[in-house]
């Protein structure tokens, strides 16, 4: 809250939610492994969710579900950097199955997705927060509830803003 750099509030109309941000806060130039969240305004493109969870497609944004195989690839030097991948994968990556249920409702910013610089960060991501909204490794995060009212409204293309 104020004075805190980690926590911030994401609005979507009437609707204001508490949300986790980075550990070093809004950066405006991001960089790999640097905990912060950037600075911008950030295309949603599509989503994933836990099908064995309780999270079910409830708007027009796609879910995809979540299987053990699925993994996000955070190896700046890897061609698949920034991008989906499948496992058994031999370079860095994040499991998108996790077991702190993080994921169970994970959006996909275009955060470097679109145009990949290497090295300008990885794994943009509106996910779940976890209690008490410790900071987050660059992404931005909701408590479960929120995530459920928000979710009906956002479609591919409507766009997360990260403001000071």
């Amino acid at each position: 809250m104020p004075g805190d750099r980690h926590s911030g509030r994401l609005t979507f109309g009437p609707l204001s939610f508490r949300c986790a941000l980075g550990r070093s806060g809004i950066v405006s130039r991001k960089r790999e492994g640097d905990g912060g969240t950037p600075l911008g305004s950030h295309a949603i493109l599509w989503g994933y969710r836990r099908a064995d969870r309780r999270w079910r497609q409830s708007g027009p944004l796609p879910l995809r579900p979540i299987t053990v195989d699925d993994a996000w690839c955070d190896a700046p030097g890897h061609p698949a950097y920034n991008r989906p991948v499948r496992l058994p994968f031999s370079a860095s990556h994040e499991q998108m199955q996790r077991a702190d249920r993080l994921y169970d409702c994970c959006i996909v910013l275009d955060y470097n997705f679109n145009t990949r610089i290497r090295q300008a960060g990885s794994a943009i991501f509106l996910h779940l927060a976890k209690p008490g909204y410790p900071p987050t490794q660059g992404c931005v995060a909701l408590a479960p509830r929120d995530m459920a009212r928000l979710l009906p409204y956002l479609h591919t293309g409507r766009r997360l803003i990260v403001r000071r």
